[in-house]
């Protein structure tokens, strides 16, 4: 079934061939970071741009960054390649537009761990991403889930646009979250997501834990329970804590917003940090929704709720984008410490393909 993908063009091969200039959209770290891969199969940027706002005679990599209207009067015909990460509707419709009127990629790069999804890496893992492909638990899943590979092998923003859903619509027609609901969230970030879960219950809940690593955001989590109320609420419980497997220390890099993470890089700015599992913090107490996001340690996050995820049979809303094999370890890793749940596949609007998520239900849920 998934064989066929192996025959599609990589944005890689499409951008190494081409007799058209190659000009980028975005600067700053998505931009070096793709970059990176450029130097590794010998690509070359022409020019750099911007939008317009954000264009003040600045330079990146020793290029003037422009203009669109300045690359269109220079060139008749170019290539864009897209370097950053955007989830508001006029930026990312603006991004399709521009599909439209050019040949536009936007690069599959991992945001953590180092395997590139090419057609090599899927050819290697076929197996596996076909075993996954199996669990899905409806066509729109499995739709998803092909279209999903076709758009990491060649960087086709049209695959993305197919594979997004709203993220309402997972509570509505999935999740189906209640009154009494005990919530873990792994990755809380500055308290959006307990918000949001909040809205979803109408404020009613049994208990929430939650755990964010960086100490800016932990801050800010905190704070955004005072304001709404939940300061002093004894069922709620948020912690300074990595999500992990064991209580352990882990160097972590603060990158100053949702994206900080636990970090082997060497060279990177990173500190230690208190970590622990679920099944440290709950105990033997009930949960029955877990949100994972973190950051490319959702591996080690789901093996420290193990014991949690056997006793209670929690729904779960799974990230599954930060790793290239996240697509199929995740699912096949969950499913042999727990055999029985339903996965649903979802994407919710983002270029590129982040977001990713899979709803997983216990059989009677």
């Amino acid at each position: 079934m998934l064989e066929e993908l192996l025959t599609l063009p990589t944005c890689w091969e499409r951008l190494q061939q081409s007799k058209k200039p190659i000009v980028m959209y975005g600067m700053g770290n998505g931009a070096d970071h793709i970059l990176s891969y450029f130097d590794r199969f010998g690509i070359e940027v022409s020019e750099f741009f911007a939008s317009d706002r954000f264009v003040r005679g600045h330079s990146f990599h020793g290029k003037r960054v422009k203009k669109l209207s300045e690359i269109q009067e220079q060139y008749g015909d170019f290539v864009i390649v897209t370097a950053f990460a955007v989830q508001d509707e006029p930026t990312m419709a603006y991004i399709h537009g521009l599909a439209q009127q050019y040949e536009l990629y936007a690069p599959d790069v991992p945001v953590a761990g180092e395997n590139l999804f090419d057609r090599a890496f899927l050819r290697a893992h076929l197996a596996e991403a076909e075993k996954a492909y199996t669990l899905l638990a409806d066509e729109e899943s499995r739709r998803v889930y092909r279209e999903l590979l076709a758009y990491k092998i060649t960087g086709d923003v049209g695959y993305l646009k197919s594979t997004e859903s709203p993220r309402q619509a997972a509570f509505d027609q999935l999740l189906r979250l209640g009154k009494e609901e005990s919530y873990v969230d792994l990755g809380a970030y500055n308290g959006d997501t307990v918000e949001e879960f909040l809205r979803q219950t109408g404020g009613k809940f049994s208990a929430i834990w939650a755990m964010e690593p960086d100490e800016k955001n932990h801050r800010k989590a905190l704070a955004r329970m005072q304001a709404l109320g939940l300061g002093e609420d004894p069922r709620v419980d948020i912690r300074n804590l990595a999500a992990w497997e064991e209580k352990t220390l882990l160097q972590f890099a603060a990158k100053a917003g949702r994206n900080s993470a636990v970090s082997a890089q060497k060279a990177e700015k990173v500190r230690n940090i208190p970590a622990d599992s679920v099944d440290d913090l709950v105990g033997k107490e009930k949960v029955s929704y877990i949100k994972m996001d973190v950051e490319g340690s959702e591996k080690e996050a789901i093996l420290g709720s193990a014991n949690t995820i056997r006793r209670h049979k929690p729904r779960l809303m799974l990230s599954a984008y930060h790793r290239s094999e996240d697509l199929w370890a995740l699912p096949l890793q969950l499913e042999r410490i727990c055999p029985g749940y339903r996965f649903y596949l979802r994407r919710f609007p983002y270029i590129p393909a982040w977001e990713i998520n899979y709803i997983c239900l216990w059989e009677d849920q």
